[in-house]
């Protein structure tokens, strides 16, 4: 990648703004952060903080009114504006970065998806978990393997926060597009799509636990892959005692991994990828064995490959530059948005809902 690096303007400075899109996109080779949206004052503050040469704009409209002097919209404001920006930046010839989840329906992703098509424009979506540290190692395994045969699959995205936060997040609102099963559910389902392929049979519980909770906040759900793998997956602000990560039993070997990839922590705490990103210590490794139990230390411990959020942008970067493939297409996040319109169905009806 050469020459004037691609000018990329972001829409929103929330968490998923400032934390993780923003740092990113200033880290990545070709790339340059030219302009931030946001009404906020304080966190026009902030970006103007910690990127001085960004330019600043209060709404949407202001950036499109210029679209001609950007290469690139990414879009990490809050769930339901996701379609509407992603549809007027596409409308100005701008390709597009959209935060998980992409769309509130798998329809909508499809229609997003067919209308970049047809301008001929990148439509990528920020699914950077596929980037963390034990996904990466996990794959792995499964592609050397290690584990023979993958029956089982246990995920687990827990957390323990007893207290509501607020916002548009926790919201009751179906627009809003909130809840844990639209939010950490993305990432494991999109998790379990990549590694064992599409699903056939989709079951989910979703309960509302803490006191004044408008959407779910401790969700289950089980899939049936075409290959025969079974998944489960975890996710929770309501867990007092975390489980593993990753559990995932094979014909061979199987595979427990706990502890969370330690990229968010690391942007949430000002760092910025360079040497050593997205490493972890040798006592956080995950343990490989087959009869042991790796809590008394049974098993192998099998290094932890390094985590690699840039490697999104990056990718999308040369997808733009270089006609490299798009790192996550709209048509993926499309399936796992099929997967969690079953969930919420299974759950509201008590069924288990075939694909």
């Amino acid at each position: 990648m050469t020459g004037t690096p691609l000018r990329v303007g972001l829409v929103g400075y929330g968490l998923a703004g400032s934390v993780f899109h923003a740092p990113l996109i200033a880290a990545t080779e070709g790339l340059a952060l030219d302009t931030v949206v946001t009404s906020n004052p304080e966190r026009q503050q902030q970006a103007r903080a910690a990127f001085p040469d960004v330019r600043l704009a209060a709404t949407p409209d202001e950036l499109f009114d210029r679209a001609d002097e950007l290469d690139l919209i990414v879009i990490a404001s809050p769930n339901k504006t996701h379609v509407p920006l992603a549809t007027t930046a596409i409308e100005a010839g701008l390709p597009v970065v959209v935060d998980k989840p992409v769309a509130g329906t798998a329809a909508e992703a499809r229609e997003l998806a067919a209308l970049a098509e047809e301008r001929g424009l990148l439509l990528s979506v920020f699914q950077n978990r596929r980037w963390d540290n034990d996904f990466l190692t996990l794959r792995k395994l499964i592609d050397e393997g290690g584990l023979g045969d993958v029956y089982r699959f246990e995920s687990r995205f827990e957390r323990w926060r007893p207290q509501l936060k607020g916002g548009w997040r926790e919201s009751g609102d179906p627009a809003e597009i909130g809840g844990l099963l639209y939010d950490l559910g993305s990432h494991v389902v999109d998790q379990a799509l990549v590694l064992f392929g599409p699903v056939t049979s989709v079951y989910a519980e979703t309960d509302v636990r803490r006191e004044g909770a408008r959407t779910d906040d401790d969700t289950f759900i089980a899939l049936t892959h075409e290959s025969g793998v079974r998944s489960h997956l975890y996710v929770s602000a309501t867990t007092a005692q975390l489980g593993p990560r990753f559990r995932v039993l094979g014909s061979k070997a199987g595979y427990v991994k706990h502890g969370l990839d330690p990229q968010e922590a690391a942007l949430r705490d000002g760092a910025r990828p360079g040497p050593d990103w997205g490493t972890e210590p040798e006592n956080l490794w995950g343990r490989v064995g087959a009869g042991e139990s790796p809590v008394t230390g049974g098993g192998t411990a099998v290094p932890t490959l390094p985590g690699d959020y840039p490697a999104y942008y990056t990718g999308v970067a040369r997808a733009l530059l270089d006609g490299a493939p798009n790192p996550v297409t709209a048509l993926e996040a499309a399936a796992a948005l099929d997967v969690l319109e079953a969930a919420r169905r299974s759950a509201h009806e008590k069924v288990t809902v075939t694909l």
